[in-house]
């Protein structure tokens, strides 16, 4: 494609792209390839670190009230933000405050029944009675993944899965991974990239508050497998590289030093962060001025990611969560 010089007037679409069809924009040389040709951008030796943490259905209604998870169940305790009038072809920062809802109220999910125990702005805990299958049965009978308001259907649950997911765990899709799929996967294999697993428990993209959008990421659990340890000081050792898959991977690497074991990741990326386990990582696209942008300044500079969005825009690429990708290496 040639250096990025690029009179940007058109911004980033916002539609579905389909898995196989997914695009991906290389920051380092300025190229956009189709996202199967990940094996051929990376390095034999270097090892690709991918979160397989299953997307929950974490979209509750009860009425004129929605509970959307943000996180992990804990026993029978369900941690999330409570969203007002409206439905999903609202976008979330469009959609108003839940009515006022006192503590101790019960709310009604379809098949689950959950107590609020407590309140902080939209932000609420609730407790579920009964025993943790009862809880598991009522929450996939009742509850649909967070769904996004550029689609005009509903998303399917098995639609924000990736091909290796595990434990459910995820509020919303480790969306990065969506578009490696078994083929690349098997791609990845052949070039001599291997691959390994962590489980982070990736949290909302929205609240509809913007107080409480501006601390996003929140806190979040993950657990990184001694065999992942192992493949990341081996690989380290022989002077492969480090790619994760999505910022949630970033950030359970970085918080974690890359050594097994479960923790809460707390750090926020920022173009002043330089990381210490993770030489890479792919990405959905996003423009300047958002969250997720500002996180991939901690690999590249704010100029070279700003072109990279240009030629992104130029060229009809899509972004946020169902959208294209792009690469970007240290």
């Amino acid at each position: 494609m040639g250096a990025l010089a690029y009179a940007y007037d058109a911004p980033l679409r916002s539609d579905e792209v389909a898995r196989h069809d997914v695009r991906m924009v290389v920051v380092a040389s300025g190229e956009v390839v189709p996202f199967r040709e990940l094996p051929a951008q990376l390095r034999r030796g270097d090892l690709v670190v991918v979160n397989d943490a299953a997307t929950l259905p974490g979209s509750l209604r009860a009425g004129d009230v929605e509970l959307r998870l943000s996180g992990p169940v804990e026993g029978n305790v369900l941690c999330g933000v409570l969203l007002g009038a409206g439905d999903f072809h609202t976008r979330t920062e469009d959609r108003p405050a839940p009515r006022e809802l006192a503590i101790g109220t019960t709310l009604r999910f379809g098949a689950l029944a959950a107590r609020i125990v407590a309140r902080d702005g939209r932000r609420v805990e609730l407790v579920v009675d009964g025993d943790g299958d009862a809880l598991w049965q009522a929450l996939y009978a009742s509850g649909a993944p967070v769904q996004y308001a550029h689609r005009r259907d509903a998303l399917p649950l098995d639609a924000v899965q990736t091909a290796y997911a595990t434990r459910p765990w995820a509020a919303e899709m480790p969306s990065a991974g969506r578009p490696l799929t078994w083929d690349v996967i098997v791609g990845l294999r052949r070039a001599g990239i291997a691959i390994a697993t962590l489980t982070h428990a990736a949290g909302l993209s929205s609240t509809g508050d913007a107080r409480l959008d501006a601390a996003l990421p929140w806190p979040e659990r993950y657990e990184i497998p001694e065999a992942t340890a192992r493949a990341i000081a081996a690989t380290r050792a022989a002077g492969g590289r480090v790619i994760a898959i999505g910022t949630t991977v970033v950030r359970a690497l970085e918080a974690s030093g890359g050594a097994a074991g479960a923790g809460i990741a707390r750090l926020r990326l920022d173009p002043a962060y330089r990381t210490r386990v993770v030489d890479g990582v792919v990405s959905g696209l996003h423009a300047p001025g958002e969250s997720h942008f500002e996180l991939l300044g901690a690999f590249a500079p704010r100029e070279t990611l700003v072109r990279a969005i240009e030629l992104a825009g130029a060229l009809g690429l899509s972004s946020h969560e169902l959208g294209d990708s792009c690469l970007v290496v240290r």
